[in-house]
């Protein structure tokens, strides 16, 4: 990794700069590709398979007879890990969820309330390609089967043969998820948006996925469909003390390099002497990984700044806003507290990010390249829509009434005055 000892205030935004996105360069291609569903439906899907997979279909939807296959496939300890990650998950998302709020009487006669009506159809989306994400179907899975959604649609490609990644199947049946389709990438995301012969449209569509997925889902947004977040690629920040053990960092930032050539992983510290050792360890530990050319190329985009002290990284921190947050020092809960901006802040030398990647309880799916600043990590609360309701009296809209027919007419709105007056004239003619 690049190493930048006590750079500058003026050289910060330059020095936390993320990888250039591929926008332009997959734009054409991933409108071409929505149009050709469009137009097409069933057929364009399963010519696409048969393009980018290799897979011969004859129909998208998965069977249960496949669902239970699959389970077969699956490791035994597998499935006992994954049991494990579910009830963490799960434990955690349901006491974060709050369905019903508290009625508040605003004044004498008018009551206003507000409740977590589930999103009736909702998309979610698991890449395949060399790391199929199961753990993504807990993450999405969970907090969809929590809020109680009508109808939750699966899509994920197949490999050559023309199957889904089994543990992928088994991870989705365990959520209650039965209605899976064999589609993948931006066709996938264009499938759920218009709808298909057999891929019904939703509402909402969750997860990540490549460029081109990602291009789709910022796409759907213009035809109505809402998206968990806007997303690039994934990415951690440690600061690190002189006492952290370096290879415990180093392990951190290859964790999250080995995700994609375009991750990008960044270290701050306040010991020239940390980030020497980090740097030895990354190449001692480079060497056992099968994501090596990988996490190699993410390292690349990467840099380790040595700054004057731990505060000061807790300022470049919160400019840079992580998507994950590494505090890798003696008083990481003290650090901990200073943070404004991040997606996940793990804490602590033992708090490794795969803990919540995979199985602590918390979400995986969270703000990348910088939108922590404005977007929070999926949870039950991306999966409701929140409604408001409220409720007059005879009482209530005598108290309340006379303020709404001054505000209303100060406005120049004749029409809302009147809703109130014809209302107090009732009453006061009873």
């Amino acid at each position: 990794m690049e190493l930048i000892i006590n750079p500058s205030q003026t050289h910060q935004e330059s020095l936390l700069e993320r990888p250039l996105k591929q926008r332009s360069e997959v734009d054409h291609a991933v409108k071409e590709i929505i149009q050709l569903v469009r137009e097409n439906g069933d057929d364009a899907l399963i010519a696409f398979a048969k393009q980018f997979d290799e897979a011969e279909l004859t129909q998208l939807k998965v069977t249960p007879a496949e669902i239970a296959q699959a389970s077969t496939q699956v490791d035994g300890s597998l499935k006992t890990a994954i049991q494990i990650a579910y009830d963490n998950i799960y434990k955690f998302h349901k006491a974060c969820y709050t369905q019903d709020y508290p009625v508040v009487e605003t004044m004498p006669g008018i009551t206003c309330w507000r409740k977590s009506l589930p999103i009736q159809k909702v998309g979610l989306y698991i890449p395949g390609g060399s790391a199929p994400l199961f753990s993504t179907v807990l993450m999405l899975g969970i907090p969809a089967k929590i809020a109680g959604n009508k109808k939750v649609v699966l899509c994920s490609p197949t490999d050559a043969q023309g199957n889904i990644n089994p543990v992928v199947l088994h991870t989705a049946n365990l959520c209650g998820i039965t209605e899976i389709y064999k589609v993948g990438g931006a066709q996938a995301i264009a499938a759920m948006t218009y709808g298909t012969e057999s891929v019904p449209n939703v509402y909402k569509i969750f997860g990540p996925g490549n460029a081109f997925v990602t291009r789709a889902k910022e796409l759907a947004q213009q035809e109505g469909v809402a998206i968990d977040m806007p997303a690039g690629p994934s990415e951690v920040l440690i600061i690190a003390d002189a006492k952290a053990n370096p290879a415990f960092v180093a392990s951190d930032l290859l964790a999250q390099a080995e995700h994609g050539h375009d991750s990008q992983v960044i270290l701050l510290t306040d010991s020239q002497e940390l980030a020497n050792a980090v740097n030895e360890q990354l190449e001692i530990q480079l060497n056992s990984l099968s994501r090596k050319q990988t996490a190699e190329a993410a390292l690349e985009n990467s840099k380790t700044i040595v700054l004057e002290s731990i505060d000061q990284c807790v300022e470049w921190s919160d400019v840079y806003a992580p998507e994950h947050l590494i505090i890798n020092a003696i008083n990481s809960d003290e650090v901990a507290n200073q943070i404004t901006v991040a997606g996940s802040i793990f804490i602590g030398s033992y708090t490794c990010e795969s803990l919540g990647d995979y199985a602590s309880g918390t979400n995986h799916t969270l703000p990348t390249y910088g939108y922590a600043r404005n977007y929070s990590g999926v949870s039950v609360d991306s999966f409701v829509n929140k409604v408001t309701y409220q409720k007059a009296t005879a009482q209530g809209i005598q108290n309340l009434g006379p303020a709404v027919e001054a505000m209303a007419a100060a406005e120049g709105l004749d029409a809302h005055k009147n809703a109130v007056s014809v209302r107090l004239k009732s009453l006061n003619n009873d």
